[in-house]
């Protein structure tokens, strides 16, 4: 299994606000710098992210991102979930003509198990669990701006 691009930044983007330290909140333009990301993708993913209540995002000055309570909170499984969804993993579905054997396939169903078995692994998985030494100091290290002192 392949995860969307979306999904990886939006749990990178998670990660990175959970080990912010106060001070100035990061904005999305820095942030995707720092993560190595188009902004576009990235505006993209805050946007859902700040709909599904885990990111505040405010504008202007003083503004910037933040991970909310439920944000810090959340299971990893669930944000891999949502923004991967729960179709099948092969391309089957639908009348016969997109696969002979639909009608009597088997190997749906254990594709359906197996997706089922991973997001499951990641359901016990919190963003605050993720972030543990030493991916939160790396990550701070490696998110410096310019101008940051330290």
């Amino acid at each position: 299994m392949h995860l969307m691009k979306s999904t990886d930044l939006a749990l990178r983007l998670l990660m990175r606000l959970a080990v912010e330290s106060g001070g100035t909140a990061p904005t999305t333009r820095e942030v995707a710098a720092a993560l190595g990301a188009a902004y576009t993708h990235m505006a993209k993913v805050v946007a859902r992210l700040q709909h599904l209540g885990l990111v505040e995002a405010r504008r202007g000055r003083g503004g910037g991102l933040e991970l909310t309570v439920a944000g810090r909170a959340a299971s990893v499984g669930a944000v891999v979930r949502t923004f991967e969804g729960t179709g099948d993993l092969a391309a089957c579905v639908g009348d016969e003509e997109s696969c002979p054997l639909n009608a009597a396939c088997r190997l749906r169903g254990a594709l359906r198990q197996a997706q089922e078995a991973f997001y499951a692994s990641l359901d016990g998985v919190s963003v605050t669990d993720v972030v543990a030494a030493p991916t939160g100091p790396l990550l701070l290290a490696i998110s410096k701006r310019p101008g940051d002192a330290g």
